[in-house]
């Protein structure tokens, strides 16, 4: 949901990034992915905005926050 720049910054450990522009382009991709995906940005807006057209393609998702969470919450489930 982030931009490359913001992805190189730092990102979730084996994480792919997808700009949310790229999101209705890569709806097949997307559907070709284990689910549910979690997805992330930096405050959880983005990947708010992209769990609403996900979930509206059939694609199960959910809401991750921010990817400084999904790290936290990874690293407690270990």
């Amino acid at each position: 949901m982030r931009s490359h720049a913001e992805f190189m910054g730092g990102h979730v450990a084996d994480s792919i990034n997808i700009p949310l522009n790229e999101i209705p382009q890569r709806v097949e991709e997307l559907r070709n992915l284990k689910t549910p995906l979690v997805l992330c940005c930096a405050s959880g807006n983005r990947s708010g905005q992209a769990q609403l057209f996900l979930t509206e393609h059939g694609i199960e998702s959910y809401n991750g926050g921010s990817w400084l969470d999904v790290n936290y919450h990874q690293s407690q489930n270990k």
